[in-house]
């Protein structure tokens, strides 16, 4: 699967009209990398890193389950400093330290007002409506499935990261897959950083997440952009630049995502041992730093990232 994923954003860096990988400068940029890769320790003040492995769990499938929007989050009430994402993430994390974590059979039936006032959010977004579906099946599925134990998730997938990503695929909650001139492109950002972040937290212990690719967002394919590896069509970038939404599943917006993907495999390539989801995790961290934040980056409105 994630092979075919591969071999499918390949494919479309090969045919792309709006997006172009600078392929000479992919060596010299293994050199502007730290040595040491990161090791992937969540921030604390947004993250939970303590408590039982039950709860571990049932923190990062629900935030993973709701790990998107960037096209909404300008429009969202951010907490000082934060971004969208760590606004959400912080709400998230809060919630579980005040109450524990939502019980499977709650999060089935949950509704937009209360994950809105979790989050601190205006309850008519469009954006908690869609949280809430997402989390109704991710509720749906454990419960149903898994008795209830969002750790029963990682330990049905045994020490395999794909075999939760193919799990994770074929739910509602972490669907993601893009068509581009025939092909199919499974990108499954979610299903396969929800399988990451439980090996991060030491939930699960995965022998293969050498298998994982980047996690295709809107985030690193801009870092990669800024930093001379990708180039975009100019009319693109004017898009862009004024804050124009790109429609997903549209040729520009899978270049952009196949792109990266594909790009980032080149770079893993070229360093003995490293790891695609590594180089994302410490790309996606670049991606904070101020001079990336100055200019704007793609922006589209789905439930894939």
């Amino acid at each position: 699967m994630l092979d075919g994923l591969r071999s499918a954003c390949a494919a479309v860096a090969d045919r792309a009209r709006y997006v172009r990988i600078e392929h000479e400068r992919t060596a010299a940029y293994v050199g502007t990398l730290p040595i040491d890769l990161p090791d992937g320790v969540a921030d604390p003040d947004v993250h939970l890193i303590e408590g039982s492995r039950e709860e571990r769990a049932a923190f990062w499938l629900t935030l993973d389950a709701i790990n998107f929007g960037s096209g909404w989050f300008p429009t969202l009430r951010k907490r000082a400093g934060r971004s969208g994402y760590f606004t959400i993430a912080g709400a998230v994390r809060d919630r579980f330290a005040a109450h524990g974590p939502w019980p499977a059979r709650t999060l089935a039936e949950i509704d937009a007002g209360e994950v809105a006032a979790a989050l601190g959010q205006d309850p008519g977004h469009e954006l908690m409506g869609l949280f809430a579906r997402s989390l109704n099946d991710l509720g749906r599925h454990v419960a149903g499935e898994h008795d209830g134990r969002f750790a029963g998730v990682a330990d049905a997938a045994g020490s395999s990261a794909v075999a939760l990503v193919e799990r994770l695929q074929g739910w509602n909650s972490f669907a993601d897959v893009s068509r581009y001139d025939g092909l199919v492109v499974p990108f499954l950002k979610r299903a396969q950083i929800a399988a990451a972040d439980l090996a991060r937290a030491g939930v699960a212990a995965f022998r293969d997440l050498n298998r994982l690719t980047m996690f295709a967002d809107n985030l690193v394919p801009h870092v990669l952009r800024l930093d001379g590896l990708l180039t975009y069509d100019p009319a693109l970038v004017e898009r862009i630049g004024r804050g124009e939404l790109i429609e997903h599943d549209s040729p520009e917006e899978v270049e952009i995502r196949a792109c990266a993907l594909h790009t980032v495999a080149l770079i893993a390539a070229k360093r003995a041992g490293a790891l695609e989801a590594d180089i994302d995790w410490l790309l996606w961290y670049r991606g904070q730093e101020p001079r990336y934040k100055a200019v704007p980056r793609h922006r589209s409105r789905c439930t894939a990232y």
